[in-house]
């Protein structure tokens, strides 16, 4: 349940994020509340998550996959574009996300 856990935690910064930016500094009542309740969920999952994956590595995978996702969003949606040395450093976090899911037994406790 812990990874189900930190799927929705992801998900829900990754949403809650993306609205702060619709909300233009929180002057847009619908993305602001979108916002809110997002980190509201993000926060709550994300300590669920952490009864059975070590507060490092749950903040570590939490954290690294909401910056890619939201780079994404950021590119995509948002028309945000990504230079070389962005998308190099997206890669490398994208690399250490999949060692510790692979190879690291802190993840299975």
């Amino acid at each position: 349940m812990a990874f189900l856990y930190l799927l929705i935690a992801i998900l829900a910064e990754v949403i809650a994020t993306s609205a702060m930016k619709a909300s233009d500094g929180f002057s847009q009542l619908l993305p602001s509340g979108i916002t809110i309740l997002g980190y509201a969920f993000a926060i709550y999952f994300l300590s669920l998550t952490m009864k059975s994956i070590p507060i490092g590595i749950t903040y570590a995978l939490w954290s690294g996959a909401g910056i890619i996702l939201v780079s994404l969003v950021g590119f995509f949606y948002y028309k945000q574009h990504l230079d070389v040395a962005a998308v190099i450093g997206l890669a490398f976090m994208i690399a250490g996300i999949m060692i510790i899911n692979l190879f690291s037994k802190s993840t299975h406790l």
